[in-house]
């Protein structure tokens, strides 16, 4: 690791909780995304949108969801 990686690393240590994740989350952000990836998720976020608007689907409630689940892997 190269010195301004390692006093970069010092530095962000230093910061709080919260001030991390934020940094954590822009770096992310930051690094190649494939196109073609972003488009498809893009796309299943509307098809879903649009089960939920028509009423084909409903929505569960996340403890109801959390409580099947494991009742089913049990």
């Amino acid at each position: 690791m190269s010195s301004t990686v390692e006093a970069l690393e010092a530095e962000a240590l230093q910061l709080s909780a919260s001030e991390r994740a934020r940094l954590v989350e822009r770096l992310i952000a930051s690094l190649d995304i494939d196109p073609e990836v972003e488009e498809a998720w893009a796309a299943e976020i509307e098809r879903r949108n649009a089960e939920i608007e028509s009423g084909a689907v409903s929505l569960v409630p996340g403890p109801d969801a959390l409580a099947k689940l494991k009742t089913e892997f049990r």
